[in-house]
Parts: C-alpha cells; structure tokens; sequence
C-alpha cells in the first residue's frame, strides 16, 4: 500500500489519496507511517520540479495536498504529542529568496509532534528576522530551508548575520532543501544538515541533550 500511496500523492491525484489516507487511518496504521510515505512523495515530487516536469502551479498544488494529509492525520497524533514535555525551542523559515515551503511545513509538524516547540517563520525569510526571532526566543536550534540553488548565498547571510550579532555561539544551526549536502553545508557555515524531517529531529535531540 505504502508504494501506491507514494505514486498517488506525487501524481497529484487528489481524490484517490485522500480516500486512501483515510482507509489506512481507519485500518489503525500508524500516523508517522503515512506521514514518511507524503514525504517520500514530496520528494518526488521537488525531482520532477527540478527535472523541469512539474512546474511552480504542481509544486503549490502539493503542498495543499500534503496541507489536507496533514490535517487528516493530526488527531491521530494529538494525543500522544498533547502528554510530550516540549523538549525546546527551535527556529526555522525558508531563507531570502526562496518561497518553498513543503519541506519546511513538513519539518516543523514532525518537530511538533516529537516535543518541540515550534517557531516557523514561513518562506523569503531575511537574515535579520532570523536574528530578531533567535535574540527574541533565544531558541538554541534554528533550521534553515532552501529549495533553490540562490539559497546557499542567503543560508550563508543568515549565518553571518547571526555571528555580527554576536548569537553564533549560542544556537546550533541546521539547514535542509532539495539540493542540500556536505558542501553546502560548509559553505553556509552551518553545523549540520538533515535530508529530511526525521533527521531534523535526531538533530534537535542531540543538540537540546547536549545542553
């Protein structure tokens, strides 16, 4: 099931996903499972974007499919998240530049769920409301997403900016986005970089354990 649900939601079908959504939450299947297989699809989904087969209306369109997934699953994952003690405080947006934000939404429900209390900045973030959000929360993780290859100068920005405020040195930073590896995380001076939400989270963990 879990391969045909993945081939629906990245064909777009909306009808058909929704319905199956539901079949396999009333067949008591794990909420998390069927969240990893909509980003498994999202993934296919930004390599038809970028292979040029989709374009900006099928992105936008995914992501209010996943935003309906999402809402569908959310009861089922309320309960258990409603008895988690919030773990810490983590900042994340999509940088300058970049309106991308499937990813980005995916990662801070998962963060949600997992404990963690969640300041989402939404999409063309500026390094400077990046540093007010840090200073004013003084959150100790902040995750920065980029989907576009002109994110890596603005992740750098945000870094940089965070160092002349002089905050660096108190918060861990984490980047993420289609394109995103080793490399880029050097050149951004970030600390580490996650492939997807469940990464994100081991990531915050270690980081707010390591405190």
């Amino acid at each position: 099931m879990a391969e045909d649900y993945i081939s629906l939601l990245a064909d777009l079908k909306e009808d058909e996903i929704l319905k199956l959504t539901r079949k396999r939450l009333d067949a008591g299947e794990e909420a998390m499972s069927i969240l990893n297989d909509s980003r498994r699809a999202m993934e296919i989904v930004g390599k038809r974007f970028v292979d040029g087969e989709y374009f900006l209306p099928e992105l936008v369109y995914s992501g209010e499919l996943l935003k309906e997934i999402t809402e569908m699953v959310k009861p089922y994952l309320s309960q258990s998240a409603a008895k988690v003690k919030r773990l810490g405080k983590v900042v994340i947006g999509t940088v300058a530049g970049d309106i991308h934000d499937i990813g980005l939404n995916i990662v801070d429900f998962v963060l949600d769920v997992n404990g963690f209390e969640v300041y989402n900045l939404g999409v063309d973030v500026p390094a400077e409301r990046f540093v007010e959000k840090v200073r004013e929360t003084k959150a100790p993780i902040l995750g920065l997403s980029g989907f576009l290859t002109l994110a890596f100068d603005a992740m750098k920005e945000t870094v940089e900016a965070l160092e002349a405020a002089g905050l660096r040195e108190k918060v861990k930073i984490m980047i993420g986005g289609g394109q995103i590896d080793d490399e880029v995380r050097k050149y951004a001076k970030a600390d580490a970089y996650g492939k997807d939400a469940m990464a994100a989270v081991s990531l915050a963990r270690k980081w707010i354990s390591a405190k």
